[in-house]
């Protein structure tokens, strides 16, 4: 298992079209990916399980892979949460 600790950068957090493009991008690997914010865990390939974490900007967020693939995994979503996913 891999994990790394970040802080949401984008303005309003992880609302619809952000978690929908993070849980596109997390089912590509085989691994599992785990989001731990604010004392819940989210599935990091299910929208509605991130969505329903209300992860706020400002927020640090843990991420968590484990599986074949949990180095890849992990980092595409660090590029995705340091990106803050196209917004300003």
């Amino acid at each position: 298992m891999v994990s790394k600790t970040m802080k949401l950068i984008n303005a309003q957090g992880l609302h619809m079209r952000p978690a929908q493009m993070f849980a596109a991008e997390m089912k590509n690997f085989e691994s599992d990916i785990k989001l731990n914010c604010n004392g819940k865990t989210a599935d990091g390939k299910s929208l509605m399980m991130i969505m329903a974490s209300a992860m706020k900007c400002g927020m640090e967020v843990e991420i968590q892979c484990d599986g074949p693939d949990e180095e890849a995994a992990l980092a595409k979503a660090v590029e995705l949460i340091e990106s803050g996913f196209g917004e300003d």
